[in-house]
């Protein structure tokens, strides 16, 4: 219904079309009589042609001539990927990073353990090496390593200033990388074009499922290409891509309700 709001004749019967098509997936009008299973045909517009590179013709598909274009600010607003967990979110994050030209550079944390927790406790150290610090991978925690390139968007993982626009989940813009600190511009909201400098920061993960309490200090932030689908709660895309498991798939039709255009990589 939002999207029909000033499109023209053509673009609205499109959308109809698509729309209804949905629907009688979710309702299993579609490939016939079944039991549960069934065939069903997928508009061509909307499947994967390539057998040979497909995330490289997925990735063409939501960031069109990305390097001839990440410098303006609204071509990362109107494009993500999403994807069920960070394993995905990783791998084409990566994928995409290798694209930018330039010289990448690496941050790695300081990841300590919070002795207090065990003053009544005798304290292992070899159960809690500086490995295992460094290989937690906790919602909310920026990863021990942090690879970065000028040109790329990131996303800011925890509440820094409100007032200024810098929330969890607020995408930026990377303008330059120091050793200390990284320039960033802001993307979305009232503040969007704010030019923001992000220091490391000492951050405990809240996760009640690691049975110790740990310190990192890394820059709160990671690369932002693709994110988990959780974290797009509130953003438009014009274009997007979903990477879904089966057990996604009906949560990911509602979901497609919205958009006028897709992709999807079912893996």
């Amino acid at each position: 219904m939002r999207l029909t709001v000033g499109s023209d004749p053509s673009a609205i019967e499109k959308i109809r079309d698509f729309a209804a098509w949905l629907l009688d997936i979710g309702e299993g009008n579609l490939g016939g009589p079944n039991d549960g299973e069934a065939i069903v045909d997928i508009p061509r517009d909307i499947v994967i042609t390539n057998p040979h590179d497909p995330i490289g013709s997925l990735i063409s598909f939501v960031y069109p001539s990305i390097l001839e274009n990440f410098n303006i600010a609204d071509y990362f607003q109107e494009r993500a990927i999403l994807a069920p967990n960070n394993e995905v979110v990783q791998e084409k994050n990566d994928r995409l990073l290798s694209l930018f030209l330039g010289e990448q550079k690496e941050y790695l944390s300081s990841d300590s353990l919070c002795r207090s927790d065990f003053v009544h406790d005798e304290f292992d150290a070899n159960l809690y090496s500086p490995d295992v610090l460094n290989g937690l991978k906790v919602s909310g925690l920026p990863n021990h390593k942090l690879i970065l390139k000028v040109g790329v968007s990131v996303m800011l993982l925890i509440n820094i200033d409100q007032k200024n626009g810098l929330c969890n989940e607020t995408k930026l813009h990377v303008k330059s990388l120091g050793k200390r600190v990284i320039e960033t511009v802001i993307l979305f909201g009232s503040n969007i074009g704010n030019q923001i400098f992000i220091l490391r920061m000492s951050l405990t993960p809240s996760e009640d499922k690691i049975p110790f309490k740990s310190q990192r200090r890394q820059f709160s932030l990671a690369v932002c290409f693709a994110m988990t689908i959780n974290k797009n709660q509130g953003q438009v895309f014009i274009e997007f891509l979903v990477c879904s498991s089966k057990s996604l798939f009906s949560n990911m039709v509602n979901c497609m309700l919205f958009y006028p255009e897709f992709k999807i990589e079912n893996d």
